[in-house]
């Protein structure tokens, strides 16, 4: 599993021009899974993204946690964050889960993340617009397998 993490101002999400998810201040997470991902890794990248300290405190020192920080989270389903591209031009998609498998994890990482926090998402598997005002910029790519 693949999360990329940024720090934003402000971001949202469109579906056929029309909004379907937008935060202020928090943390738009970019998320993929590969072949070998199961439920077991969710608990642990909730844990991760909950608690990384990328938000300034008061000396501005990258010291705060979004729960921290009082921040929301828009999770966009992103299963490019698995391509290939050794090879060619062309990137290969073969190690990204299929989106039937994809979709479960997906709506269960989410699910878990709402138990802590307030989420808006995109809508898998949907032709998106992501805005992000990257905050810094602030990106940092957290996986565990």
């Amino acid at each position: 599993m693949i999360v990329l993490v940024q720090r934003s101002k402000e971001s949202s999400v469109s579906v056929n021009k029309k909004i379907v998810g937008k935060i202020d201040k928090g943390l738009v997470l970019l998320v993929g899974f590969t072949l070998t991902d199961t439920v077991e890794v969710l608990p642990k990248m909730v844990k991760k993204v909950l608690n990384l300290r990328i938000f300034d405190d008061e000396n501005g020192v990258m010291n705060k946690s979004i729960l921290d920080v009082g921040g929301k989270i828009l999770s966009i389903s992103q299963f490019t964050l698995y391509a290939d591209t050794k090879k060619g031009n062309r990137p290969s998609y073969i190690n990204a889960l299929n989106g039937k498998d994809a979709i479960l994890l997906y709506d269960k990482f989410n699910e878990l993340l709402k138990e802590e926090i307030e989420v808006q998402t995109g809508i898998f598997g949907a032709d998106m617009i992501v805005n992000i005002t990257n905050d810094g910029p602030i990106t940092i790519a957290l996986e565990i397998n």
